[in-house]
């Protein structure tokens, strides 16, 4: 395939990981029988056509990027995180639905754009350190960027940062004096804020936990909703999600982790193990969306996007 080929064949697998993620009826979250109030599962559906121009523009620069023809410093990828989501406001009006998965996918469509494909497939470790290169070059001008993202998509449970606080007028302009890079921002919240841990340590639950349990799964054949499920909540026992974390407490986003284990123990294919997770869900969605774990699924679509990129077909 040619290079328009490869960038449009990268932004179809992205979108695809997205639109398989949101139509799996995960625990918490937006899915095809439960919405929030004003967000619903055609928001979702919206928004990954609204992302799709967005991935094919990163895979682009990607492939500039492996012919030579641009520095990996001169990918724009706040540029490409900022559009992702006035796209997405354009073309749907149930508010915040896809921020942490365009901060984790624009960058590895970059890093896809610069790895070598045969047959639209992509050998995942070289896409993993692509992935190092592509957020550890990123620079002061990505980060004053993914901040007017993040003030566009207006995610709940922001609160207020110490230092360089994304809602502080004056911290685009201490970014720039003080030279500080997207990744380093990012490092400044990789404690508390899970798609920013992801992102200063070259993405080791999407890449160590999350993919290999789909894709063990999915190679034995193991029908696909029941895999995204049982990934998710395989990440969220191991993992507290931080949304809810910084929208409730840290100790009650652990305690949901506690309930995924006995989840686990039980089986989601046993009669109470199904019980459980019904009730669980319930519990998710009692408090409006405060317990929606929303950055596991954040990191379940990355994880089915390895996937699809690495060849996986529904």
């Amino acid at each position: 395939m040619n290079n328009d080929e490869k960038a449009r064949h990268i932004a179809k697998c992205l979108q695809l990981a997205v639109l398989l993620e949101a139509s799996a009826n995960k625990p918490g979250n937006v899915n095809r029988a439960n919405g929030f109030e004003g967000t619903r599962y055609e928001h979702f559906l919206a928004s990954a056509v609204a992302i799709v121009s967005s991935f094919e523009t990163a895979a682009k620069h990607g492939i500039l990027v492996s012919d030579g023809n641009r520095s990996i410093n001169e990918v724009e990828l706040g540029v490409i995180i900022r559009d992702c989501v006035s796209n997405i406001n354009t073309w749907q009006h149930g508010g915040n639905t896809l921020l942490g998965t365009s901060i984790l996918l624009s960058p590895l469509a970059v890093s896809a754009g610069m790895a070598q494909t045969k047959d639209g497939t992509f050998e995942i470790s070289e896409l993993r350190e692509n992935l190092k290169l592509v957020t550890e070059s990123t620079t002061p001008e990505d980060a004053v960027k993914v901040y007017e993202a993040i003030r566009t998509a207006n995610p709940g449970g922001l609160g207020k940062a110490a230092n360089l606080d994304v809602n502080d007028p004056a911290s685009a302009a201490k970014i720039r004096r003080e030279n500080v890079s997207l990744f380093q921002v990012f490092k400044l919240a990789a404690s508390y804020d899970m798609i920013c841990s992801e992102w200063v340590n070259n993405y080791p639950i999407t890449f160590d936990l999350a993919y290999p349990s789909l894709l063990k799964q999915l190679e034995r054949g193991n029908e696909l909703e029941k895999t995204i499920i049982s990934t998710f909540l395989c990440v969220l026992a191991e993992h507290p999600d931080t949304l809810i974390a910084r929208k409730t407490s840290t100790k009650k986003a652990r305690e949901i982790s506690s309930m995924t284990r006995e989840i686990l123990k039980l089986g989601i294919e046993t009669s109470a193990g199904k019980e459980y997770l019904d009730r669980f869900d319930e519990k998710l969605r009692q408090s409006g969306n405060l317990l929606n774990p929303g950055t596991t699924a954040d990191i379940i679509a990355a994880a089915l996007a390895l996937c699809v990129l690495g060849g996986y077909r529904p």
